[in-house]
């Protein structure tokens, strides 16, 4: 999945590959990962005012929204592709009032992180997700756990669940999780992935190929307040972006035997992540443990769209209550059955 200019050159998220075809010819389509090497572990995780500190040294910074008292709940909420931990500004003040404390930090590689702009590995990035939520289980005992992933996040969240570095008793929101892998491509994608990443694995294209018009979310303000964003990266290396996809098919692949109990929304104007790879995940999660919710009228970014209540409240609900009625889990059976 490509990922560079959604409506315009300073979009942050990933584009599909079958809008974008036209880059097969340009050579201009994902390349092979170079992921950041490993540094000697040091010491336990922490954490102080700015930033969480992993056991290698690395500083993530992180935002935090909190309740008064003791949170009900605690949300480790891992942000998309190029965004950044401001990603959650609209939900989680409305998760904190809840009495649900959200975590928000920066990934590796994004943000305000370490080797900006560099691909670290998904193995990484779920190791720093697993350390993190056990550190912030130590900071609020007898708190829930919520691993909460928007995108690249969600398939980073997809493939903690299965680690054996999953927290226990955890449970995941998954929001329009990454799940295009390879499996999903045809061969002329998969072809593209493999010439550019033996010529131009350091080529950074920023720009959407001419009339692409993807759109992420109809909130245009927050749209634009989130591109101009400092922390918002621009365009991403073609070894990045072959990261990205490694990331999506380990994601697509934990789908079958998925061991926690999970929220999987998506949004029925999603033009990034696209519906069949989201059925084919749909189809093999358990059903026992995964509940689904569909938004006709969603985009890809739910939690920034003009009609972000309706999902955040369901969030809401669901973190706080398990079994809280989703009426958008009607939808999501009627969207599975007619596509089925």
């Amino acid at each position: 999945m490509i990922a560079m200019g959604a409506m315009v050159s300073t979009s942050p998220h990933f584009e599909t590959l079958s809008r974008r075809a036209a880059l097969l010819g340009a050579g201009a389509l994902a390349a092979c990962a170079s992921p950041l090497p490993p540094v000697p572990v040091k010491g336990p995780a922490d954490l102080d005012a700015n930033a969480f500190i992993m056991a290698d040294g690395a500083r993530l910074p992180y935002r935090a929204w909190l309740p008064d008292g003791a949170p009900r709940a605690v949300v480790v909420a891992l942000h998309g592709f190029n965004d950044s931990r401001d990603a959650w500004e609209l939900p989680a003040p409305i998760f904190a009032a809840a009495g649900i404390a959200v975590y928000a930090y920066d990934q590796r590689g994004f943000g305000g992180a370490p080797s900006r702009g560099m691909w670290a590995g998904h193995p990484s990035m779920v190791a720093d997700a697993a350390e993190i939520t056990e550190l912030l289980r130590r900071r609020h005992p007898g708190s829930e756990l919520v691993v909460m992933g928007e995108s690249m996040g969600g398939a980073v969240a997809m493939c903690l669940a299965v680690s054996d570095q999953a927290p226990a008793g955890a449970r995941y929101v998954l929001l329009a999780p990454a799940v295009w892998g390879r499996a999903r491509m045809n061969i002329f994608m998969r072809a593209g992935l493999w010439l550019a990443a033996n010529i131009i694995p350091s080529v950074s294209p920023n720009r959407p190929p001419p009339g692409m018009r993807i759109v992420p979310t109809d909130n245009m303000e927050a749209w634009i307040s989130h591109s101009r964003n400092p922390l918002t990266l621009r365009g991403a290396r073609f070894d990045t972006l072959r990261g990205l996809v490694d990331l999506m098919d380990a994601a697509l692949a934990s789908a079958k035997g998925f061991p926690a109990t999970a929220l999987f929304l998506y949004g029925g104007n999603d033009m990034l992540i696209p519906q069949e790879a989201t059925r084919t995940v749909w189809r093999a999660l358990p059903k026992a443990t995964t509940r689904r919710a569909y938004y006709p009228t969603g985009h890809h970014l739910l939690p920034r769209d003009l009609g972000r209540a309706v999902p955040i409240g369901d969030i809401t609900g669901w973190i706080l209550d398990a079994n809280h009625p989703i009426p958008a889990e009607a939808a999501a059976e009627k969207w599975q059955t007619l596509q089925d």
